[in-house]
């Protein structure tokens, strides 16, 4: 059996927020997306993960200081034509205005919900714009 292993970088200054995304992304958000994380924990080490590595996902906490997820969104759409789907994951659900100004393609509002979390990553993973590489199981 082969299956896609995508790369979704999580962004949070909080270890614990960047533990709940992870857990409700978990290993396999679908049966056939098989996901590994890379984290950032600044806005420095955010934007060098994205210029370093294959990113597929950006999961990003919109609640993150000093700089928030819907910011980050927002410049790396502005300074890349190359932007994976970004996801954000606000406090409010009153903030997706922000989210859509900022061009994300997802939103998930605190606290996640695994099945949601899962559904919504899994589809922007299989819509993305680059697709994972391939891995045998």
């Amino acid at each position: 059996m082969s299956d896609r292993l995508y790369t979704v970088l999580l962004y949070s200054d909080d270890p614990q927020v960047r533990d709940r995304m992870r857990l409700a992304v978990g290993p396999r958000p679908a049966s056939d997306l098989r996901v590994e994380f890379l984290d950032a924990s600044s806005y420095a080490e955010c934007l060098r993960h994205v210029d370093d590595y294959e990113i597929d996902l950006l999961l990003l906490d919109g609640e993150a200081t000093p700089a928030g997820g819907i910011g980050i969104a927002r410049q790396i759409r502005d300074e890349r034509s190359d932007t994976p789907p970004v996801c954000v994951v606000i406090a409010r659900a009153a903030d997706k205005w922000l989210a859509a100004f900022a061009e994300v393609d997802a939103t998930l509002v605190h606290p996640l919900d695994p099945v949601t979390t899962g559904q919504t990553v899994a589809r922007l993973l299989r819509s993305g714009a680059k697709g994972g590489t391939v891995a045998t199981a």
